[in-house]
């Protein structure tokens, strides 16, 4: 290849990108009381979120019902031409439809758009052109500024298409904000993948049958009690029920030499570090790679630093926490 070309290449990729990054700041400057309007639209809803839209503007469509089903808004997409040939009955009273389409002209929304006014379902557009059909026909229209298509020859939907999934988002954030969605509901919709690892919880992963011995157990416990688990440490509580200190792998080699004459707490490590069950586990896998540790104990979080359970940092690679 060229150089010349590889230049075409890079100049027609920055141009691109460009024209989109400013068809988006455009509309930044649109967004105003019609945006307020449909989210209170949506709010309102007692049902789902239909979304619809033919070709490209149905692709985003799709994207647009995955955002709002996964942070809190059921929703879910209809094919406008299958709409026309039995679906229109996923469409009920406490729907609010809400159909894409850049002309608004779309021939094959028109019997989901009639269905809409026949049965007074809430219709909001997210559509170019003010007086187009779609515009008209919808309780509330989303305009997309004039701005021309990333392409140089004007008709491939580029910029379009990302103004109207931006809206899409944007939707989505504020009423997932508005409904104080938290990452915990989000992680029930979205169980799988690296999402849904990231905000795994300790307490998701952690074992409750803890290698433990109180202070001043003989040592040749402490060995029992961390061969039992098998977790390569053991605990040592102390008299008020605290989690004292652990006692590792390096602290038996450095106390090799009269090892069995020792009390676990001779041996331990003091103050170790642990972590609360609530923490996520990302968190806990960071603490164990900057300490060089395979397992943390998991302490009460309301200061008794009772120990409540063990998190190995196998748990953690096996839920996909890395």
């Amino acid at each position: 290849m060229t150089s010349s070309t590889t230049d075409a290449f890079l100049t027609a990729a920055h141009r691109v990108i460009l024209r989109e990054a400013e068809a988006l700041q455009a509309l930044a400057g649109t967004v105003g009381d019609s945006f307020v309007q449909a989210v209170d639209l949506l709010l309102a809803a007692q049902g789902r979120v239909i979304l619809s839209g033919m070709g490209k503007s149905g692709h985003i469509a799709r994207k647009i019902a995955a955002t709002f089903a996964s942070t809190g808004t059921p929703a879910q997409f209809v094919h406008p031409a299958e709409a026309s040939h039995g679906d229109l009955g996923m469409v009920m009273r406490g729907d609010v439809l809400l159909v894409l389409s850049n002309s608004g002209e779309t021939p094959e929304l028109a019997d989901l758009i009639a269905h809409s006014r026949r049965f007074s379902i809430p219709l909001i557009a997210i559509v170019a052109r003010p007086e187009s059909t779609l515009a008209r026909q919808a309780d509330v229209s989303l305009i997309l500024p004039p701005v021309p298509e990333a392409c140089d020859t004007g008709v491939v939907p580029t910029t379009s298409t990302t103004m109207a999934l931006a809206l899409g988002d944007a939707l989505a954030v504020v009423l997932m904000e508005h409904r104080q969605f938290t990452p915990d509901q989000f992680r029930l919709f979205h169980p799988g993948g690296r999402l849904g690892a990231r905000l795994t919880r300790v307490r998701d992963l952690l074992h409750t049958d803890l290698p433990l011995v109180p202070t001043g157990a003989p040592m040749s416990d402490a060995l029992l009690a961390m061969s039992a688990k098998g977790f390569g440490v053991v605990g040592v509580t102390g008299r008020d029920g605290g989690l004292a200190g652990v006692v590792t792998d390096g602290d038996l080699r450095r106390h090799m030499a009269g090892l069995l004459d020792l009390t676990a707490d001779q041996v331990m490590t003091r103050d170790p570090r642990t972590i609360g069950p609530e923490a996520l586990a990302e968190r806990a896998v960071a603490l164990m790679n900057d300490r060089k540790i395979t397992c943390l104990f998991v302490v009460d979080p309301e200061g008794s630093r009772a120990a409540v359970g063990i998190l190995h940092i196998h748990d953690c690679l096996r839920a996909g926490v890395v």
